[in-house]
């Protein structure tokens, strides 16, 4: 079996009597899209926000290839290729497509206060994120503020913004929200092409995505891991169509 790349060991988090995470245990191995789901409140975002940094368990370690993350910050772990995206996005809407790029790309240097009009002079840094934008389709739509893109194509952004930090693993929150039928198609389609690049870990409501993309779902409830296999498993899983798929009687 392929040695995961990201490891998730009985990471435990309260907010006084919340309950967070409890003993939360999974992983990520390469190649893979690993998608968590669970209902409003499980503790989904929370989670990711401790894989990131963002937030500091309470007790369980991050294995980032081998090695523990747990006690580093945010910074650290993304220039250890810990990639990012948001829930809700984090993107200067008042710069174009390119200087958002770049931003990226300067932040994997660790120098993001340069002053900016001679960072986009910088000629690697221009080369990186014209790359990324390559890679994700929005080469064409660099000089465009970014507050003029479709919100799909602001997700794309996102994912051109982690890709400047040369991500070994993606994070993402909900990508899928806000978008129409048509855009979560697309955007399910970009990712399944994504995890080549790095493999993926998952936070989504979309369950027509999620069964589409996912290689491995697991669910949490009330900041519980119940069940974690493949889509077919999980759909036969009578704790999990109990928990959260909405059926009553799984017999």
């Amino acid at each position: 079996m392929t040695e995961p790349i990201l490891e998730i060991r009985n990471l435990c988090k309260s907010f006084g009597a919340v309950v967070a995470s409890e003993e939360v245990s999974l992983d990520l191995r390469p190649g893979e899209i690993h998608a968590l789901i669970g209902p409003n409140g499980a503790g989904k975002s929370t989670l990711i926000k401790q894989i990131a940094g963002n937030i500091a368990p309470d007790s369980g370690s991050i294995l980032f290839e081998g090695r523990d993350v747990t006690a580093l910050d945010t910074v650290a772990r993304a220039r250890l290729g810990l990639g990012r995206t948001f829930q809700i996005s984090s993107l200067a809407m008042g710069l174009t497509v390119l200087q958002n790029a770049v931003l990226g790309a300067l932040g994997r240097r660790g120098r993001v206060f340069r002053f900016f009009r001679p960072v986009m002079r910088d000629r690697a840094l221009l080369d990186a994120a014209r790359d990324a934008l390559q890679q994700v389709g929005l080469e064409d739509f660099a000089a465009w503020r970014t507050a003029d893109l479709s919100h799909g194509q602001r997700r794309q952004l996102e994912v051109a913004v982690a890709l400047t930090l040369k991500p070994r693993v993606f994070l993402m929150d909900e990508p899928m929200a806000g978008l129409g039928a048509e855009g979560s198609l697309r955007l399910t389609g970009f990712l399944n092409e994504l995890r080549h690049e790095a493999p993926i870990l998952l936070v989504e409501h979309d369950m027509d995505a999620v069964f589409a993309l996912a290689d491995r779902i697991s669910v949490l409830v009330y900041g519980k891991v119940i069940a974690t296999g493949t889509g077919d498993e999980i759909r036969a899983n009578p704790e999990v169509r109990r928990a959260y798929l909405g059926e009553e009687d799984a017999a």
